[in-house]
């Protein structure tokens, strides 16, 4: 399966999405297992790879680039709807 997302660091709980993504499709990277997408994601969005907490940190680039606002599910669009930038 070609990479779909792009993981930049083994420490990110958030991918990059590589296209757009419709709800229901999956999401790959490497050798990992796949994710399915929750909801609509365009090309470089982010992606939740695992649950995220309220308060819990978004890691992106092995750093904090943000606090989530909200319960994120994996496989769901982080963006400014469910995240506090912290840059």
């Amino acid at each position: 399966m070609k990479d779909s997302i792009l993981i930049i660091n083994e420490k990110d709980n958030v991918a990059v999405a590589l296209k757009d993504f419709d709800a229901g499709q999956k999401a790959s990277a490497g050798d990992m297992e796949p994710i399915r997408v929750l909801e609509p994601v365009p090309a470089a969005h982010k992606i939740a790879l695992r649950d995220i907490e309220p308060g819990e940190n978004i890691i992106k680039y092995g750093e904090t680039v943000g606090k989530s606002t909200a319960r994120i599910k994996k496989g769901a669009w982080v963006h400014a709807h469910n995240l506090e930038g912290g840059r």
